[in-house]
């Protein structure tokens, strides 16, 4: 019986807060893992509540956890960050990053747009385009532009259509 691999990559082992590869992970009661440093600082922030949650789930504690070190999902970075995936993840390859076109419709790190739709006005990554394509297609797509408000008329609001007359057509013979 062949055995699925498991896919492994650079968001699987990042912490939710910083983005980042984990460093000295923490894994909270409801199973979501940290940057020890990055959740201290999370609490900290809100240390004159008397309740503590979880920045994913919203799961909350009381009183304030004690966290410890995960020693196998830290030993489990440091061999990814061996083999490299630190250095250029497939997950990586896939965000914006400031010379890109952002997806206007991903909520928190934002991936590359595959494409502008000027019909919507919106940038699409790949997970968002699909859905758009299922139900609008016969909307315009075009390569992802930051600049999409210059493809509309300003006098027509509308897009601008370029239009070719034929030779044929035009000569008076």
């Amino acid at each position: 019986m062949a055995q699925k691999g498991v896919q492994l990559d650079r968001e699987t082992f990042s912490c939710s807060i910083c983005l980042d590869l984990l460093k000295d992970p923490v894994t909270l009661h409801c199973g979501h893992s940290y940057c020890m440093n990055c959740i201290k600082d999370y609490w900290d922030e809100k240390d004159n509540e008397e309740i503590y949650s979880c920045p994913q789930c919203r799961q909350t504690f009381t009183p304030r956890p004690l966290l410890l070190k995960n020693t196998m999902l830290a030993v489990l970075v440091e061999g990814l960050k061996k083999t490299g995936l630190q250095a250029a993840s497939p997950a990586d390859l896939c965000y914006a990053g400031p010379e890109d076109v952002a997806c206007d419709v991903c909520t928190g790190r934002k991936r590359q747009a595959l494409h502008s739709c000027l019909v919507c006005m919106v940038s699409y990554c790949e997970k968002h385009l699909q859905p758009h394509q299922e139900i609008f297609k016969k909307h315009k797509l075009v390569e992802p532009s930051k600049k999409l408000q210059e493809n509309i008329c300003s006098r027509h609001d509308e897009v601008m259509k370029m239009f070719i007359m034929d030779k044929h057509l035009t000569d008076s013979d």
